[in-house]
């Protein structure tokens, strides 16, 4: 990790981990429980401007009301009257988690910090997982393990395989219309006459194909902070995000579209809902992958209507 790195995200750690609690904690107040849950390169410094937005309006930062679907205080002052609660997580080698992506063997310890997370759940304590882009596969995995801990699942703009949609081959269909990745830089890890055992998304490619509509500010902090992400071998992916209609599929799962995406574009979100049909399909209008970013209000109100049609 680049010393510019290491700083940003030793600040962004005082910012964000005094957001952090635990989870029963938050489950036991009124509101919702969220989860939410960064894609591919990404990490929890995505929820960056909670933060700033908690400080600037005065609440105290350990609060459970610390919501990370906030990014003005607006939107914190909506989602603290509506007593919602939000965990978020770095998946491993992500963000500031000390594990990189070179000694991940397999995708089950990429997903290891939400399980960890589901698992900590008192009993009879339930969430919702807002996952994004490539967390697609996580939240999947945990819904075939954990599914009476988990009230929805939403899939915002991310890969959704399901009980006869193989995991696999999701993957391999993003992949392949995703086209080039462009000035991403890929690692060789096993040595360059071997497949790349990771990438990194490149500044141009993120500028052109993530954060088109974002404002150029957080382009320059993912592009400062991105990370490299391991690519796991199909064998390693099936095994681990093998779905059964009896345990994934009782989970309620909402998919997210978003209209302007251009990694994972709404005729792929249309194909994966043909083929493995949630029980519910919303879409953002005028928002690039990175919704949060770009559309922050709309995903909002979003997870309002989630939340308030949610019963646990």
């Amino acid at each position: 990790m680049q010393p510019v790195q290491r700083l940003i995200l030793t600040l962004l750690a005082v910012l964000i981990f005094p957001l952090c609690f635990d989870p029963n904690e938050a489950a036991n107040a009124r509101g919702k429980h969220f989860v939410l849950v960064h894609g591919a390169c990404h990490g929890a410094w995505c929820w960056y401007k909670v933060a700033t937005s908690l400080r600037s309006s005065g609440h105290n930062r350990r609060t459970p009301e610390a919501s990370t679907l906030c990014w003005s205080t607006e939107h914190v002052t909506l989602l603290r009257s509506s007593g919602h609660n939000v965990t978020t997580i770095d998946l491993a080698a992500s963000s500031i988690d000390p594990i990189q992506a070179s000694s991940l063997q397999l995708i089950s310890d990429y997903f290891k910090p939400l399980r960890d997370v589901i698992e900590s759940l008192s009993l009879h304590k339930r969430v919702i997982l807002i996952g994004h882009s490539f967390c697609g596969m996580a939240f999947s995995h945990v819904m075939e393990r954990y599914l009476k801990k988990i009230a929805v699942a939403m899939f915002v703009t991310a890969l959704m395989p399901g009980p006869t949609l193989n995991a696999t081959m999701v993957n391999t269909k993003s992949f392949s219309r995703a086209g080039s990745l462009g000035d991403s830089r890929y690692s060789y890890d096993n040595g360059p006459n071997n497949p790349p055992t990771a990438y990194t998304l490149g500044p141009m490619f993120l500028a052109s194909r993530a954060y088109q509509l974002s404002p150029i500010q957080d382009w320059t902090l993912a592009n400062t902070l991105m990370r490299p992400q391991r690519l796991f071998n199909d064998e390693d992916m099936t095994r681990e995000i093998t779905l059964s209609e009896q345990n994934y599929g009782s989970v309620r799962r909402v998919a997210v579209i978003s209209e302007d995406d251009k990694l994972i574009d709404k005729d792929f979100m249309l194909w994966m809902i043909e083929r493995n049909p949630p029980d519910q399909v919303l879409e953002v209008k005028g928002s690039h992958h990175m919704v949060m970013m770009s559309k922050p209000m709309r995903l909002l109100a979003l997870l309002q209507h989630i939340a308030n049609t949610t019963h646990y």
